[in-house]
């Protein structure tokens, strides 16, 4: 019976450990640098290029829509996002630069792909106009 307790007890702190670990490994830190950056593009400038360069760059994994479902979605390990929700939308131009020009886990970095930040700052203003 005792070695049933301790067991039982080994297994709680361990589930918990593990549960509080994926939480905190889960979560993408941007650097304030870049939480604070400004998109030096006018959200006015021409969207079909923004779009143009989402087709090709990010269309694959994110979707036509941004809902994450694009054909190399399921090949992904880690959630892929929703552009259209608010959760996404509320994110800072500098935060989705950071995470679009870096990449992390699945999601490619774009600095050697894309080398002009211009064209990732164009394809984050097309990025705003998928919210629902």
């Amino acid at each position: 019976m005792k070695t049933f307790k301790i067991l039982t007890i080994i297994g709680l702190v361990s589930f918990a450990l593990f549960s509080f670990t994926t939480v905190i490994q889960d979560e993408w830190i941007v650097p304030d640098k870049y939480v604070n950056m400004k998109n030096p593009v006018d959200a006015g400038t021409d969207k079909a290029i923004g779009k143009s360069l989402y087709s090709k760059h990010c269309k694959s994994c994110h979707g036509k829509e941004g809902y994450g479902d694009g054909p190399k979605a399921e090949e992904q390990n880690g959630d892929l996002g929703d552009f259209s929700t608010e959760e996404f939308q509320a994110q800072t131009d500098g935060e989705l630069f950071y995470k679009s020009s870096f990449g992390r886990d699945d999601m490619p970095e774009y600095t050697k792909k894309m080398p002009d930040d211009e064209d990732r700052w164009l394809i984050i203003n097309y990025m705003r106009t998928l919210a629902e």
